[in-house]
Order: structure tokens, then sequence, then C-alpha cells
């Protein structure tokens, strides 16, 4: 495991994105995994920026993206797919057919967990997955609780993730509280993992990298992967 600590967001992002688009640069066809939420905002924007610089070629890539509101159509201001849509995918040369996230409005998520499992399997797993960490230690939304999900599968949302995501939401109450997430298993199936944490996470990180491997607090599973590079920023 590697860890990296950065000055500022600025900075944690301009490396981010080179981490990524090296990924890219050396396999132009590879797998990525995606995030959403305010820490990979500003990599997805320096990666706009290499591109539009002729830095990156987006043609041959296909992405998956960890997780997606149950009850959200994509076109939704507040569904994953409209997020990844507005913060890179309408921006760069990437085939929108080659973009792939659960789907938020399948009237049975069991079904299309399954469904979504089976999609990144046939795709052979992510090279590069990309990760935030939740306050409680939760990785896409796999919520603390007594074992750790193998595959794709729907998720009730807890309490505290519910409110820290309210701030994307005119009202609390808008606030989805169900998901449908890659598991625990699925993550940890790429080939390399890539977590980025703003200076507010600078406790359950530690918790996460340095403490007991526990399900109670997901993301400690990173410790057992074989090729994690953690960014952090001090300010």
């Amino acid at each position: 495991m590697r860890i990296l600590e950065t000055e500022n967001y600025e900075e944690m992002s301009v490396l981010a994105a080179r981490i990524i688009g090296a990924q890219v640069l050396l396999k132009p066809d590879c797998i990525l995994g995606l995030a959403t939420g305010s820490s990979p905002i500003g990599a997805y924007q320096e990666l706009v920026r290499n591109y539009q610089k002729g830095l990156l070629d987006f043609s041959g890539v296909r992405t998956v993206n960890l997780d997606e509101y149950c009850g959200l159509a994509p076109e939704n201001p507040n569904s994953y797919r409209h997020f990844m849509d507005e913060n890179l995918f309408d921006k760069i040369n990437i085939k929108k057919v080659n973009t792939f996230l659960p789907d938020g409005m399948a009237q049975n998520p069991e079904q299309e967990s399954a469904r979504y499992e089976a999609l990144v399997t046939s795709l052979g797993g992510a090279d590069l997955q990309l990760l935030g960490i939740g306050r409680n230690g939760h990785i896409g939304f796999n919520e603390p609780c007594d074992h750790f999900p193998k595959d794709t599968h729907p998720v009730a949302l807890t309490q505290s993730t519910i409110e820290a995501n309210s701030r994307l939401f005119e009202r609390k109450e808008d606030v989805p509280s169900k998901a449908i997430t890659m598991g625990v298993g699925t993550i940890m199936k790429a080939d390399k993992i890539l977590l980025i944490a703003g200076k507010e996470k600078k406790e359950i990180i530690e918790e996460a990298l340095f403490g007991k491997v526990t399900p109670q607090v997901p993301a400690s599973v990173l410790q057992l992967h074989k090729d994690v590079t953690v960014i952090i920023c001090k300010s």
C-alpha cells in the first residue's frame, strides 16, 4: 500500500488524475472503475483538461461505476448517471455505450444487482478502481455490517450516509434510502485501487488502514489488496 499526502485538494486531484491518466495511456482499452461524490470531482475536471489538451484519448475506455441510487431515473439531477455525464462523460470522447452503472429504476433490485455483477465480471473487472470513503468507513455503499458483502447487491443506507449526502439534495427527505452497490468482493477484484480522501476523513482513514480488518469498517479490507494507492490532502 502506498500512502501519499498532498497539501490541498487541488494537488490531490491533479495527482489522482495523473494516476488514472497513466492507466489510460498504458492500456487504451482499459476498464476504469469510477466513483461519485465530492472527492473525485477535481480529478475528473483535471482529466477533462488533459483530454482537451490532446494528452488523453478515452475512445477505447470502458467504465463501471460503483453504485446508483434506487428510484432515481438517469436524467434526475441527483442520479449518479447524471453526475458522471455532467462531470466527465459529456466532456470527453468516451462512447456512452461503454459507460455502465446499475439501473436505479429497475423493478427488481436483486435481479439488477445480479445483472450488473455479471456485467462487471464479463469485462474482467476494473483495471483501476477509484474509491472515496465515507465517514463510517463505507466504500461504494457498503455500509458497516457483520460481514463483507461479496457481490453487487441492494443496500439500505444508514442514517449517517443519508445525512452526509443530503447536502446534494434540496431536502434531506429527498435522499433515497436504498441503493445498488458493487460488493466488497467486486471492488477487491480490481487490479489496482486508488482511494482519495480529504482532511475531514483523516480519522477514519487511519482506522481503516492501520486498524483491525473488520466489516464494521468496510474500507479496512483494502489492507488485504495487493495494489492500493491512497491520496490524502492536508487541507
